[in-house]
């Protein structure tokens, strides 16, 4: 045997003890993906109790769960409506604690012992919330499919000119902002209604901050 038939051994040897070597590392990285992976399809629930108009429900969810789906899918408050769910349209606003949210962008784990409203907890068909009936009364609405956000949003921009909290249309940080057609279109510019109604939702807005003052 000379030296090249040596040589030859020794780079099959090389390659060969290399391969082996290169799989050992990688096989752990691939079992801790799977691993990963399988641990990623469990899903983890929580328990929760929520206010939802005034009634108590108690809740056991995957703790990814939006808001949102939560009162569509477990409470079948099928009122609130998904648009984009991205935070952006406004469709899927409620009220919480108060304060009005983009219920697709809040988890409901998020929300224990909250006090939700939601568009079935303003009024019924029997006794409209006033501003339901402003709503029907000045058309602020066509398709329908903004409207529940639009009046829970208006509900709750009310309510935050009350508080004094300022909008970026109001003219001072410190004094009261006022019930104007101003700062109801800077407050409500989240809420987007695809038809076009905003005029019509303006003066729903008005009357009720009128007639409520």
């Amino acid at each position: 045997m000379d030296d090249r038939d040596l040589l030859s051994i020794s780079r099959r040897k090389f390659l060969i003890v290399g391969a082996v070597t290169a799989t050992a590392l990688a096989l752990p990285p691939f079992i801790s993906a799977q691993a990963s992976a399988a641990n990623a399809a469990r899903p983890i629930k929580s328990k929760l109790s929520l206010w939802v108009n005034g009634e108590q429900q108690d809740l056991d969810l995957d703790i990814r769960t939006t808001l949102l789906d939560a009162l569509r899918e477990n409470l079948q408050l099928t009122g609130t409506k998904k648009g984009c769910d991205h935070g952006q349209c406004g469709a899927c606003t409620v009220i919480a604690d108060g304060q009005r949210v983009n219920s697709c962008l809040t988890l409901a784990v998020m929300h224990e012992g909250s006090k939700i409203t939601t568009i079935e907890g303003l009024g019924s068909p029997e006794k409209l919330h006033p501003m339901q009936a402003a709503f029907i009364k000045h058309d602020g609405y066509q398709c329908g499919y903004c409207t529940p956000g639009q009046i829970c949003s208006a509900v709750a921009v009310l309510g935050e000119i009350r508080d004094g909290i300022p909008s970026h249309a109001s003219p001072s940080l410190t004094e009261q902002p006022k019930l104007i057609a101003s700062e109801f279109q800077e407050r409500m510019s989240g809420n987007i209604c695809r038809c076009g109604a905003y005029s019509n939702i303006i003066e729903a807005i008005t009357e009720v901050a009128e007639t409520s003052a």
